[in-house]
């Protein structure tokens, strides 16, 4: 794979062509905020999200809140830092994010992206973290609502007793609801969702097959 540094920067690209340019295939999480997006209390409303491809120009992102191409946003990811761009492209579920920035940021984004590059390659370096929750492999999934409602939701992460999402409709706590085929709760707001507690602890092994549901256009 050629190294992220050699990746050019064409105005506006879309998704088909970003995936042709040279680009780092990595999975890191993080959370964004439309400017013109408020919760009841009248704060900006913040979303999970995580990326899927990076260069030092744009990243494709899997999202609960696609948005519509031109607008801006702010994004945070732990492993990279704080971003400012807008949305060039999108697809089911996911948008292209062009990322604004002065040239000395994108350098050393790139440095880091190099470096991360490199890490992936080498059999030898592991992830330490030891951690009870799942990162499913796709974070899509479906919010059924006690009152027949259905909403799409993007799964941060997941457990035997219960999952974090992050989604357009924020429920009271209390809320019973369904994800996927899984019946629980609302317990706990988080800065970017909110956490649903299950009503049975679920098998480890069918986690996947019973919360994740594709979204339907």
């Amino acid at each position: 794979m050629t190294s992220c540094l050699a990746a050019i920067a064409p105005d506006k690209v879309c998704v088909a062509d970003f995936l042709k340019e040279p680009a780092l295939n990595i999975i890191v999480g993080g959370n964004y905020v439309f400017p013109n997006r408020y919760d009841p209390q009248g704060k900006p409303r913040t979303f999970a999200c995580r990326t899927t491809r990076v260069s030092p120009f744009r990243m494709m992102v899997e999202v609960p809140v696609t948005g519509r191409i031109g607008d801006r946003l702010t994004s945070f990811f732990p492993d990279f830092g704080k971003f400012d761009g807008f949305i060039t492209d999108k697809k089911l579920g996911s948008f292209l994010l062009e990322l604004e920035m002065t040239g000395e940021l994108r350098e050393r984004f790139a440095s880091k992206l190099a470096w991360l590059e490199k890490k992936q390659k080498d059999p030898t370096i592991r992830d330490a973290r030891k951690d009870a929750r799942i990162i499913p492999e796709s974070p899509h999934s479906t919010l059924a609502m006690a009152d027949g409602s259905v909403h799409g939701c993007f799964i941060i992460d997941m457990s035997v007793s219960g999952v974090a999402v992050s989604a357009q409709v924020q429920p009271p706590i209390g809320t019973p609801l369904a994800v996927g085929a899984c019946v629980g709760r609302v317990v706990r707001h988080l800065p970017d969702g909110f956490a649903i507690q299950f009503v049975q602890a679920q098998n480890r092994q069918d986690l996947s097959r019973l919360l994740v549901r594709a979204l339907r256009s």
